[in-house]
């Protein structure tokens, strides 16, 4: 499956409670969307997100219906040394 990076810019700092993540995770499960890992800047304004997706559509849909940003998708490939 493809792998894509999600860069999101926050008006706010980012802090979700548990309930929340719990409520993404079963978003995830329920359309077929893998979540690998993510990354937050030191001002916790900004997350950069890596997930396995048909395509960047789904995770434009997911960040739509998340009510969240969406303000960069790139899919990538591991480079390998």
């Amino acid at each position: 499956m493809p792998v894509f990076i999600v860069e999101r810019e926050l008006a706010e700092s980012f802090d979700p409670d548990d309930k929340t993540l719990r409520f993404v995770d079963e978003y995830h499960l329920s359309h077929d969307i893998k979540w690998i890992t993510s990354f937050l800047s030191a001002d916790k304004k900004k997350t950069y997100c890596l997930y396995e997706a048909e395509n960047a559509d789904v995770l434009r849909k997911h960040a739509a219906d998340l009510g969240l940003p969406a303000d960069v998708i790139i899919q990538v490939d591991e480079f390998v040394r």
